[in-house]
């Protein structure tokens, strides 16, 4: 399965939500569909994510990395993860959804046990040896 994350940063905090269905913290990403690029899965993800207040450009998302990772939801589907970067500042208001219930600017003192695989194990250790996260 292919999967789409994309980070976006704020006073060295990384933006992550939290679905209703799930115990950990994501990145503001999903599933890619049939068909889609992971770019374009990349910012219809962004869009249901983050709500209809909030503002993006298309043009300031750079894919960082590419790993694979087992899937948090049920400990063994293999995925393949994309991640891009917002290269701007997130503009306009969050709003939460059937989906998701809550969004966290995050910063490691934060520590591990909220984060999903993919975030534990790749993006904020990346995040943290870049300096883009406290």
């Amino acid at each position: 399965m292919q999967v789409v994350g994309t980070m976006f940063f704020k006073d060295f905090n990384l933006l992550i939500d939290k679905p209703r269905k799930r115990s950990t913290y994501q990145m503001i990403g999903g599933k890619v569909e049939s068909g889609e690029a992971p770019l374009e899965a990349a910012i219809r993800e962004c869009h249901e994510e983050l709500g209809n207040q909030a503002k993006i450009d298309h043009n300031l998302f750079e894919l960082i990395m590419e790993f694979d990772e087992i899937a948090t939801s049920d400990g063994k589907t293999p995925i393949h993860f994309y991640v891009f970067q917002y290269n701007g500042i997130l503009e306009g208001e969050l709003t939460t959804s059937e989906e998701i219930s809550d969004f966290l600017w995050y910063n490691s003192t934060y520590g591990t046990d909220i984060l999903s695989n993919a975030l534990k194990n790749e993006v904020v250790p990346y995040c943290l040896k870049k300096h883009l996260i406290k």
